[in-house]
């Protein structure tokens, strides 16, 4: 046994004592959580809330002084409070709903400590995602995993949808992709007519994500799946490619912003007595204001633009270390790589007779964009879903249409569901803890250590900081959103307020942009989060080998854009 998994081991051992301590023995924090709807009256003189199109009528509203779940009362339990949420009005007539939620200290943090030191010593994301989960459940006091923790939350809508996607869908999609030999066409198409070499492929694979605005696991899958096939024909490492893909994914959503981003962010972001954050249409304003101070996400941007064109000053020893051994082995992997992606991707099984056209790859990927942007567009969302199932019954009806027989269509469309099975079930796993991260208060007891007496020109760099960290431990930028904004933006209003800032509209705004965007910082650099997996996965990469080789270059970007946020405030402000 090597000393990094004898040291893993000790560690694994150490984090299920402490928790199964914490869970017995630490006393919960519990703190008051409120929520603000676009409420309305009914035609009944009662109030009501639109979800999902669909209104929600609210059944009892009481006076905020009188409920159990205002922090006064809640500062006051030793065990569990009697209601989960309470629907209230506060003194200036605001309906809330007020949910408790708890945290316990510094010990909310070790699952996701546990699970991030151990992928680093161990380089196995899946033991490692596990090791964390049972470190959750051990501290709620759930020691029947599989009932209790997996299965709950396997089953969930959101959760239930990832699986379909990214093991049925795209799994499948690349499997007859890979059976037609289409992306190998489409590779070969680009390679003649575009790619001269590395740089060209990395450029074009650079201005794919650039298009693929819309952000995310959508944008991570959508570049991954289309630049890799012209990516490995023109020997670009697969660190690179992985950083291309997984560093504009996110990122370019916070700049082009016309995507799902601010209506969910817009939600988040109200502060009492605010007025250019009163309303929905003055806070969608405020979203896109603030964009030219999305530093991070501009530096990030222009940093893969830099490694595309073989600048790679900024990028890091890692993957300069990449491109060399690329350039002169071939070797698209680092020896020992263990890459996400199962060898039934990486190679054509084209039937014999069967003869690829481009038009196979081509087809099937406008379909799949066209119905994404359209569906956002016209229904406010895009459907994924619908996206890539359209695609992926496209392109089994052209093999089909072309004389290929079903069983070969079968075959293919197997062979993609084995490729990616070990990515989607570490994609599951990831989605698990982070559920569990929240459910322990990791983000919420982070964020409730700031205070209102900081200087105000620190406060832009500590949620800079806070925020990173908790995408980086939980592994989700909008889950980080839903923790810090509606904590950080109230703290900023009252720093402004009690520090007399003459521009505070200005102060708010880089506020805004540390919180977006460090939380991009730790989704996109985290090892449990969605979009880092995918990456890794769509483009052959091992994952740990993404992960160490992207942090160096991200950080450097997150520095400067720190610099700027500070020196912003400072002068402005």
């Amino acid at each position: 046994m090597s000393i990094n998994n004898s040291l893993a081991l000790i560690i694994l051992l150490l984090g299920v004592l402490t928790a199964i301590f914490v869970g017995n023995s630490v006393n919960k924090t519990w703190l008051e959580q409120s929520y603000v709807f676009d409420t309305y009256q009914t035609d009944h003189g009662g109030h009501a809330y639109k979800y999902k199109g669909k209104e929600v009528i609210i059944s009892k509203i009481v006076p905020y002084q009188q409920s159990p779940l205002k922090q006064a009362n809640l500062s006051k339990l030793n065990e569990d409070p009697l209601l989960k949420e309470q629907w209230v009005e506060d003194t200036a007539h605001r309906i809330k709903l007020l949910k408790p939620a708890y945290h316990y200290g510094l010990w909310s943090l070790l699952p996701a400590f546990i699970t991030i030191v151990l992928c680093l010593l161990t380089r196995e994301p899946l033991t490692s995602l596990f090791s964390g989960i049972v470190m959750g459940s051990l501290m709620l006091g759930q020691y029947d995993l599989t009932d209790a923790v997996i299965i709950p939350n396997l089953a969930k809508e959101g959760t239930a949808a990832l699986l379909l996607l990214y093991l049925w869908l795209l799994g499948g999609l690349l499997g007859i992709w890979s059976k037609t030999g289409a992306a190998q066409a489409f590779a070969n198409y680009i390679t003649l007519h575009f790619v001269r070499g590395p740089r060209s492929a990395k450029v074009i694979s650079w201005l794919l994500g650039i298009l693929f605005f819309q952000g995310g696991t959508m944008s991570t899958v959508l570049v991954g799946t289309s630049v890799r096939p012209l990516a490995d024909k023109a020997k670009v490492s697969h660190e690179e490619m992985s950083y291309i893909v997984d560093s504009t994914a996110s990122p370019i959503a916070t700049i082009i912003a016309f995507n799902a981003w601010p209506a969910y962010v817009q939600a988040l972001i109200f502060v009492p007595g605010v007025s250019f954050l009163a309303t929905e249409s003055a806070r969608l304003n405020f979203f896109f204001s603030s964009i030219p101070f999305s530093f991070y996400a501009i530096f990030a941007v222009l940093g893969t633009l830099l490694l595309s064109i073989n600048i790679t000053t900024f990028s890091g020893k890692r993957i300069r270390d990449a491109h060399q051994r690329a350039l002169t082995t071939g070797q698209l992997d680092a020896k020992g790589a263990r890459p996400l992606s199962a060898k039934e991707l990486q190679r054509c099984d084209v039937p014999s007779g069967y003869t690829p056209h481009v038009l196979e790859f081509i087809l099937p990927l406008v379909t799949l964009i066209s119905i994404a942007v359209f569906t956002f567009i016209f229904l406010g969302s895009p459907k994924i879903n619908w996206a890539f199932g359209t695609a992926l019954l496209l392109s089994a009806a052209i093999a089909l249409a072309k004389g290929m027989s079903l069983t070969h269509v079968i075959d293919g469309f197997g062979n993609g569901l084995k490729g990616v099975v070990l990515a989607s079930v570490i994609l599951m796993l990831a989605v698990i803890i982070g559920s569990i991260s929240k459910e322990i208060g990791g983000g919420l007891y982070l964020v409730s250590q700031l205070g209102e007496q900081l200087p105000f020109w620190l406060l832009p760099l500590i949620l800079q900081l806070m925020t990173m960290v908790i995408a980086f431990s939980t592994g989700t930028s909008w889950g980080t959103y839903a923790i810090a904004f509606p904590l950080a933006m109230p703290l900023a209003w009252a720093v402004c307020q009690s520090q007399g800032l003459a521009n505070p509209e200005l102060f708010m705004m880089v506020c805004f942009a540390t919180v977006l965007n460090g939380s991009v910082f730790g989704d996109q650099c985290s090892p449990i989060s969605d979009t880092t997996i995918l990456s890794a996965m769509t483009t052959g990469c091992d994952l740990m080998d993404h992960v160490k080789s992207q942090l160096i270059p991200a950080t450097f970007a997150a520095t400067c854009a720190a610099s700027l946020w500070t020196l912003t405030v400072y002068l402005f402000a």
